[in-house]
């Protein structure tokens, strides 16, 4: 009988760790649908897919866990090693300004600065599909929205949309 049987728990294995968390978030899920109440297969309360869900959620956060603790994982650092930040915080920081950017503007003129940007630097596409592209997907956007949909969206101080 080979030494395999002794399985050595890593405090850095980042899957398990994850797996840790996502049991927590399916019991937080689990007593969430029992607070709801979950009535029966054919009358059932507002809990009754929270409850479900969160079962599911543990067991696959387990079976996660088991993985992370039979055939180990990566480190956290491992994770983290050569990743490119720049696109990432590009993103973020254009989502802000469209964040910020909404109430006073309105849609159409948050959304299609906003759609340039992210052609443009994120995976650069040129001038002459970009402009028109960031002009037409926030225009049909907004159409299928407002028009077809009947959604309220910001029209901003101009009152464009």
């Amino acid at each position: 009988m080979s030494g395999d049987g002794n399985v050595k728990v890593r405090l850095d294995n980042s899957e398990l760790w994850s797996g840790l968390i996502g049991l927590g978030l399916g019991i937080f899920v689990i007593r969430s649908g029992l607070k709801l109440k979950l009535g029966t297969i054919h009358d059932p309360g507002s809990g009754f897919v929270l409850f479900y869900t969160g079962i599911l959620i543990c067991a696959f956060a387990a079976t996660i866990m088991v993985a992370a603790i039979t055939e180990g994982g990566p480190t956290f650092g491992s994770r983290w090693k050569d990743t490119r930040w720049a696109k990432p915080v590009i993103v973020i920081a254009c989502l802000t300004g469209f964040a910020i950017a909404l109430d006073p503007l309105g849609f159409l003129l948050a959304a299609i600065p906003l759609t340039l940007l992210l052609m443009r630097l994120i995976d650069p596409v040129r001038w002459s599909l970009a402009i028109p592209i960031s002009i037409l997907v926030p225009v049909g956007m907004w159409w299928l929205l407002k028009q077809a949909l009947g959604i309220q969206l910001p029209s901003g101080m101009f009152g464009i949309g």
